[in-house]
């Protein structure tokens, strides 16, 4: 992980001709010329926030990002987990519609918004790969709005590990970068109820846990259809 910026304020970046890499997946690739700042984040630092410009666009090169809106009474309502390859901070207006903060000691790669689009006018892969990252983000927004709204804690338990599964697993086992209060309000449940349908599910033998995050997943097709 590079070192960490010493510049004052929590969304300082370093400077552009500091930690130069070019960008390395998805649209990004599509373009070699296009450069990036790396830049390190601590555990629990904000990297932007609700309202902020939206000046940069993110790949996550390691650790996990989450992205919440903070609501008038206290309660935060996570709306995504971004994992190493995913690319965030997209907006579709000039500011951030939410705030991002860094799960565990994270590592971004960061492209200026500007940049971007610039480079989508002039190629139309890179136009289309944009295209084809904002349906991706509104068909998420789309199956996360059916998970809060129709379905049961059990169902929207299995829903996440499923996913996590897919998105994490390395040789059958998978390790939850967030803890349970964060699943909790991603998914609109208590911390309580999340580690209750979780030891349900361990003492069924549907899934093993080497510890509160390592988990294998015993029985996906069971669990698939639990899911529905």
């Amino acid at each position: 992980m590079p070192a960490r910026s010493n510049a004052a304020g929590p969304h300082a970046l370093p400077p552009i001709a500091a930690d130069i890499a070019p960008v390395g997946s998805s649209c990004f690739t599509l373009l070699p010329s296009l450069l990036g700042t790396v830049h390190g984040y601590d555990k629990g630092e904000e990297i932007y926030g609700d309202d902020e410009p939206a000046d940069y666009v993110y790949e996550v090169i390691s650790g996990a990002v989450r992205t919440c809106k903070l609501l008038d009474d206290g309660r935060r309502q996570i709306g995504a987990f971004h994992l190493p390859g995913d690319i965030f901070g997209l907006e579709t207006e000039a500011t951030h519609r939410m705030t991002a903060d860094a799960v565990t000691d994270t590592t971004l790669r960061l492209v200026r918004r500007k940049s971007l689009e610039a480079a989508a006018l002039k190629d139309i892969g890179v136009a289309n790969a944009l295209r084809t990252l904002a349906l991706r983000d509104l068909r998420h927004a789309e199956d996360h709005m059916i998970l809060l709204g129709r379905k049961t804690a059990l169902e929207r338990v299995v829903t996440f590990l499923l996913e996590m599964d897919r998105r994490l697993a390395v040789a059958g086992m998978f390790e939850l970068p967030m803890c349970r209060r964060d699943i909790g309000d991603y998914l609109g449940l208590t911390l309580e109820t999340v580690s209750r349908v979780i030891s349900q599910l361990h003492g069924r033998s549907i899934l093993g846990l080497s510890n509160a995050r390592r988990i294998v997943l015993r029985n996906r097709q069971l669990l698939g259809a639990m899911a529905v």
